[in-house]
């Protein structure tokens, strides 16, 4: 927490757009520094994403990578996943996300597939909301990968 509550306002900055790409999230969470352990920053992250708008969650859905497949994975599992990522995208707009933290790589092309195939089935508004919830969970995953320095969203020392 140190180093978060001590980094500069432009590490800062850069550290929590590469956790979640909407600048209302980033500097909300800046703005509240300094904070006094992990879970009061967890939650200010929490309750910063639950307020973002439409609008930003789809400036932070631009800037989403497709989930990724383990490299082992069979061409027709691409294939699959291919024909899944557009369906969706053409029903919602936007990127699949969904968090997989926890999941074990030979779990993740299933765990993918079977909730894109379940989220097909969300009327739009239902969808944003479980969006919305999705790119949440990844924040608080990257966020404290940042702290652990770990990943590509590491705080500069």
């Amino acid at each position: 927490m140190e180093h978060f509550n001590a980094a500069s306002a432009e590490d800062l900055e850069q550290t929590l757009l590469a956790c979640l790409r909407s600048r209302r999230w980033a500097r909300r969470v800046a703005d509240h520094r300094p904070y006094p352990d992990l879970d009061s920053l967890l939650a200010a992250a929490d309750e910063a994403a639950y307020d973002l708008t439409w609008a930003d969650l789809t400036e932070a859905l631009a800037a989403e990578p497709l989930p990724t497949l383990p490299p082992d994975t069979y061409s027709a599992a691409h294939t699959a996943l291919d024909a899944a990522h557009a369906a969706y995208e053409a029903r919602f707009g936007h990127v699949f996300v969904i968090c997989l933290d926890g999941l074990s790589p030979s779990q993740v092309l299933d765990r993918i597939l079977e909730a894109i195939r379940s989220r097909l089935t969300n009327d739009p508004e239902e969808e944003r909301a479980v969006t919305a919830e999705e790119l949440r969970r990844l924040a608080r995953g990257r966020l404290l990968a940042a702290l652990r320095g770990a990943g590509n969203c590491a705080i500069s020392h």
